[in-house]
């Protein structure tokens, strides 16, 4: 398995990554140079404004992926996705060829016929690249390649942008220089793509659909059902309400710094620069903090920071502008390292929202619809960034402030994250777990490629705290649902998350034997739903750290439906705040440290036949040792 520092070098992610990020860095290289062409016109074009001639770029080039994502996830999925990307990058070095003739000519017809095909150009890349990357890297490097896709492409969005300043400085021949430039990126685009390894079709037999329309529903339609939960749709909308917030705040960077901060364009580059390093930054620490595996987690920690980084942004902005004579004193002004730091975190708080999602959308959606639902990505996408735009100029013109804007944006992420969380309570839940075992424990997992990747299982553990589930839950790849006892789940407060993370209450015969009874229901009809299932079958919490004799529940869950257990064990919690030990929990915890050790064990799956509450016993006491 590969580090995320030599990932880079591998031939199954570095041509990959090189190619998208050289397509990202001609885009914005084209874009920007228009724009500065277009914005700097003394006479009308097209026999409109200038102003407005930008606005039309800006929807010729979204355009595309409103007409033909739908199309470019059926291609990726049909034919081998290696192959068409260098079909596509080959094209771009037409797309490219046209631009430069633009430039050269000073032709905006032409150049604005060069930004919709660049748009097009887009719109069939970006299906391949993601739901290429679960084809070449293993699940414990899905994290890894999606943050560096991430934080790689707004960087090439800062150098193109860049870039395309400084050429177009150059008079009178920055516009053909710019051209040039898009030619040479675009070939060095095409080369990457050689290196490319072989990417099977996953639906070879698809019938590519020619009508945008129906099979954009389709595709929309097909996400809707993804992964039986709507977990994949409801993260689509996670991420394409990301790119609101986002071009929010990159559209109005400029005019934030000219009217609210006093400066000029080089101190809108440094700021931008900073809000990209933020953005790098959150992503490999999200690879960091997942453990890798995809940790879903981390999302709303990423919805708490841009929320809370975007109201102090707002806070921070002077009420007057000053005058900034320079980048330099700017960055001098300690005033200023409140807005830089808020600038920066917003920033890592994207990444930690963006990465967990992308990947989990790769690792949850069948390889066959795979191309499709990240066409649908696309397609969300657009329309939000669209909505943004309208939001922002409809804000503006209503007399709201550029802060009061970010404000705003801030405060409605709140209730989009409300509204995701309560969809989808795997989010929280996993949050929950991830906070859990990141400021009271440090857990160490062994065996976890023990626990199967899809289809049904029962994990089996010794009982040793209050909090068992939440790390077990915490190591996990896959959601689980807990069996409990009825009198913990109906504990107030606790019952809401006991409720929305689909635990299964249980009591014994003598108490409530139709409860016992629905709950045998319903571990049958989430086995045959293909879940896995958590049972403590001790039946309580140890009250002297050893294992109780297992009781013969599990023998009746796999009479109902033979399915492979997985045991597991527990060690080193005995001794933890959340434990049933007699005496004070917080002496005991004080005792132990700030982050506890505690390991998790687990072994390899056992066949239902053979998994006898005498046996499992036996392998969990042998797993756990002398450990308690």
């Amino acid at each position: 398995m590969s580090t995320t520092p030599n990932l880079l070098t591998q031939k199954r992610f570095g041509p990959l990554f090189l190619t998208q990020f050289l397509g990202a860095f001609n885009d914005n290289i084209f874009k920007n140079a228009l724009v500065l062409l277009v914005a700097f016109q003394s006479g009308k074009i097209l026999g409109l404004d200038p102003a407005i001639v930008v606005q039309l770029a800006a929807g010729l080039f979204i355009l595309p992926f409103f007409l033909f994502s739908a199309m470019a996830g059926q291609i990726a999925d049909k034919f081998d996705k290696a192959r068409v990307v260098r079909i596509v990058k080959f094209i771009e070095i037409g797309i490219a060829a046209l631009a430069l003739a633009g430039f050269a000519a000073q032709h905006v017809e032409f150049l604005l016929a060069a930004l919709f095909l660049m748009g097009l150009h887009s719109t069939f890349f970006g299906p391949l690249k993601y739901s290429i990357l679960p084809q070449h890297l293993h699940d414990d490097e899905l994290v890894a390649g999606n943050a560096w896709v991430e934080s790689g492409t707004f960087v090439a969005i800062l150098l193109g942008s860049v870039l395309a300043g400084l050429f177009m400085a150059i008079k009178p021949e920055g516009p053909t220089i710019a051209g040039i430039a898009c030619v040479i990126v675009a070939i060095a685009g095409y080369i990457a793509s050689r290196s490319i390894p072989a990417a099977p079709p996953s639906a070879p037999d698809l019938k590519i659909n020619l009508n945008p329309f129906s099979e954009t529903v389709a595709n929309i339609r097909m996400a809707w059902h993804s992964n039986g939960n709507r977990t994949v749709f409801h993260s689509l909308i996670g991420i394409s309400w990301f790119w609101f917030y986002g071009a929010i705040f990159l559209s109005q960077f400029a005019p934030f710094v000219k009217t609210v901060l006093g400066g000029g364009e080089l101190l809108v580059t440094a700021l931008l620069a900073t809000f990209i390093v933020g953005i790098a930054l959150g992503s490999f620490l999200c690879e960091r903090l997942s453990g890798k595996h995809v940790e879903i987690g981390l999302v709303p920690l990423g919805s708490i920071g841009l929320t809370v980084f975007g109201i102090d942004l707002w806070w921070a902005s002077p009420a007057t502008p000053p005058h900034i004579a320079s980048v330099s004193g700017f960055m001098l002004d300690t005033a200023n390292w409140r807005l830089l730091f808020d600038l920066v975190m917003i920033g890592v708080s994207g990444g930690f929202y963006t990465v967990p999602l992308y990947a989990m959308i790769q690792a949850r959606s069948k390889p066959e619809e795979r191309s499709r639902i990240i066409a649908a990505n696309n397609i969300l996408n657009a329309g939000f960034m669209v909505v943004s735009a309208a939001f922002a100029a409809g804000a503006l013109a209503g007399g709201v402030t550029i802060p009061q804007i970010f404000l705003i944006t801030a405060l409605m992420n709140i209730a989009v994250a409300f509204y995701v969380y309560k969809l989808v309570p795997e989010f929280l839940m996993r949050f929950l777990c991830w906070l859990l075992v990141h400021s009271v424990y440090r857990v160490r997992a062994k065996g976890l490629e023990h626990i199967p990747d899809e289809g049904a299982a029962v994990l089996i553990c010794n009982h040793v705290s209050y909090v068992d589930a939440l790390i077990i839950s915490a190591a996990s790849r896959r959601p689980i649902r807990f069996v409990m006892d009825h009198n913990i789940f109906r504990i107030p407060l606790a019952n809401f998350v006991f409720r929305e993370n689909r635990a299964i209450p249980i009591a014994p015969a003598k108490e409530d034997p139709a409860l016992l009874e629905a709950a045998y229901e319903e571990i049958a009809k989430a086995l045959a739903n293909g879940e896995l299932i958590g049972i403590f079958p001790e039946g309580g919490i140890t009250r002297d750290g050893e294992i109780a004799p297992f009781k013969g529940g599990i023998r009746k869950v796999l009479e109902r439906t033979p399915v492979p257990v997985v045991p597991m064990a527990l060690r080193g919690l005995w001794d933890s705040a959340f434990a049933r030990k007699p005496g004070s929990s917080l002496l005991r915890a004080m005792r132990r440290g700030v982050w506890s050790s505690v390991e998790l064990v687990v072994a390899p799956t056992v066949p239902p036949a053979e998994a006898t509450p005498e046996a499992l016993q036996q392998i969990v006491s042998t797993l756990r040792g002398d450990a308690r």
